[in-house]
């Protein structure tokens, strides 16, 4: 078993209702536990199938480089990029075409 957080910006309640069966909400869309990869993967289908129009990241402590992994779902500024066997995130500014 290994930590777990999952940050959640824009579900729907039936997902957070889900989320809270498993993960402890100790801020608003934010959920951390202590979970086997088994059930991990099962918190990850349910995000997949209720996140809807939401986005979602998913971190969890394992065996690499930095010492965790993440997946997200969803549009977000923030994708992960992998450079040389390292996770990272690339942040994609937001159009500045409107602000000249």
């Amino acid at each position: 078993m290994s930590m777990c957080v999952v940050v959640t910006e824009a579900v729907p309640p039936r997902l957070r209702g889900r989320l809270a069966v498993w993960l402890l909400e100790i801020r608003a869309g934010v959920y951390v536990g202590d979970v086997g990869r088994k059930i991990r993967e099962m918190i990850w289908f349910q995000v997949s199938e209720l996140a809807e129009q939401g986005n979602v990241v998913m971190a969890w402590a394992t065996n690499t480089e930095s010492g965790f992994d993440f997946i997200t779902y969803g549009k977000n500024a923030r994708m992960p990029i992998d450079l040389e066997g390292l996770r990272l995130v690339k942040f994609t500014p937001v159009n500045n075409e409107t602000l000249s």
